[in-house]
């Protein structure tokens, strides 16, 4: 199998939120498409170590990032990029939190674009045009796009508040946009790194440990991923699209 893939990444992004944002898109396509509403994510359920976790197929034990600081792994595992990278494949970041720059190492990107303004309420629709933009011009083989105003608006007024709703409302616009411009060029792989309750996340509690998975693509047949489906599983998946092998290191599978 030789797909090209975008991952989009919606921080924060609980399963239970989608049909309530007021879109219809997300929950449409997840209907259409290879999903579930019941994956599981690592613990603990915080934004960098569970994007390791995600490009790097191995629990935050076994990377050694527990928190959001980055530290350099004792003994490295190899991420999507890197292998992506040695398969000769074009990789390119959008985002616009900055120690997601760590997720890749220096020289296994081919572009990477990166906005710092996180708190403006406009932030993923400037992600999302830029992917956009490039995509339409260079045609990469994996695209990483990250949209974290939901993670912003649930830890300021709480998951599932009128405003978090509005922001998953507008992150699935965002893909919609996407999704309509390249879904006949690219699989696409829609996924959150954690949940929340309250204003907050990190245990092990349901609320911050289930998350959405969909891969939607013109050969990708619609269907329920399986129960113990994990966030571990989606770099397997990635690089299998591609026609490239997992690494040995990695305790995931591919999806499909």
């Amino acid at each position: 199998m030789k797909e090209k893939v975008i991952l989009v990444l919606v921080d924060g992004l609980r399963p239970d939120s989608i049909p309530l944002c007021g879109h219809s898109f997300l929950p449409e396509i997840a209907r259409k498409s290879l999903s579930t509403m019941n994956a599981s994510t690592v613990i603990p359920s915080i934004t960098l170590p569970c994007h390791m976790s995600l490009f790097h197929s191995v629990d935050p034990g076994r990377h050694g990032i527990l928190t959001n600081i980055w530290v350099p792994q004792v003994r490295p595992v190899k991420g999507i990029c890197e292998k992506l990278r040695e398969a000769g494949k074009k990789t390119a970041f959008f985002y616009n939190w900055e120690e997601l720059r760590d997720l890749s190492r220096p020289g296994s990107l081919d572009y990477s674009w990166y906005i710092s303004e996180q708190y403006n309420s406009d932030t993923d629709i400037k992600v999302t045009n830029a992917a956009k933009q490039y995509i339409e011009e260079y045609l990469p083989d994996f695209v990483f796009i990250y949209l974290g105003e939901t993670d912003i608006f649930g830890h300021d007024y709480g998951w599932m508040s009128k405003e978090y709703l509005n922001a998953v409302n507008n992150a699935s616009c965002c893909i919609e946009k996407l999704y309509n411009a390249f879904s006949d060029r690219y699989v696409f792989i829609i996924i959150a790194d954690h949940g929340g309750h309250d204003r907050s996340h990190g245990t092990d509690m349901p609320d911050d440990m289930t998350i959405p998975v969909i891969i939607s693509g013109k050969n990708i047949e619609a269907g329920e991923l399986p129960s113990d489906t994990n966030i571990k599983d989606i770099a397997p998946t990635v690089v299998h699209l591609l026609g490239v092998e997992a690494d040995d290191d990695w305790e995931g599978r591919s999806l499909i």
